[in-house]
């Protein structure tokens, strides 16, 4: 039988966070098992699942489906997750929330020669994920399907995305087929449960909002 000493808990206090493992620090974090989970398992199975879906990605159903963690714990181990992400991770992928700060992303298409189409995948406190490059190319129905979008933001466990395409005229000018793709990838969304924040044609150092 383990030393009350020598668990994760009690060690933390007695010689520091410093001396845990990355599993002695989840055992702290979980607490304790049931009659038939052993917590160390637990722990081990919790950093699989990080490991494997990404720190920054994990929602609180990947913990669910851990043998072992109930609701209550999950919460717990998903809070303090949630608090780290929300305080340390902000200068790593910053905060997406107005259109401005979309611009700034996609600064690498505004002197293209080619018509880019591209996107940012953004998590529920609208924090950046990833920005994808759908194509280059020009703009059309065909091209721009919400298929071609939606694979990459669901892989991403997107939230919410912005898109994004610019024209190397130089023309600030919205078509009918930029409405029309604004409307198909709005409506997919919807459907599939991520929502469109923005959708932006950039010309040089100006930009308009089609949403």
């Amino acid at each position: 039988m383990q030393n009350k000493q020598d668990l994760p808990r009690e060690k933390l206090n007695r010689k520091g966070a410093e001396s845990l493992t990355d599993i002695e620090l989840l055992q702290a974090v979980i607490g304790s098992g049931g009659k038939d989970n052993d917590f160390k398992q637990i722990a081990k199975n919790l950093s699989i699942t990080i490991d494997r879906v990404g720190a920054e990605n994990l929602k609180i159903a990947d913990i669910k489906e851990i043998k072992g963690i109930g609701d209550a714990k999950a919460t717990v181990v998903f809070a303090a997750l949630e608090f780290w992400r929300r305080k340390f991770l902000k200068q790593v992928r910053p905060v997406i929330d107005n259109t401005e700060k979309a611009v700034e992303q996609f600064g690498f298409i505004r002197n293209k020669k080619q018509e880019y189409f591209v996107m940012l995948t953004l998590d529920g406190a609208r924090r950046l994920i990833k920005t994808h490059t759908i194509f280059v190319g020009t703009l059309t129905n065909t091209l721009v399907h919400p298929r071609e979008v939606f694979v990459l933001a669901i892989e991403d466990r997107a939230n919410s995305i912005i898109i994004a395409h610019n024209h190397p005229s130089g023309s600030l000018t919205v078509g009918d087929k930029d409405k029309e793709v604004t409307k198909r990838i709005k409506e997919t969304g919807e459907i599939i449960g991520i929502r469109l924040d923005d959708h932006i044609i950039i010309a040089g150092n100006d930009f308009v909002s089609l949403l």
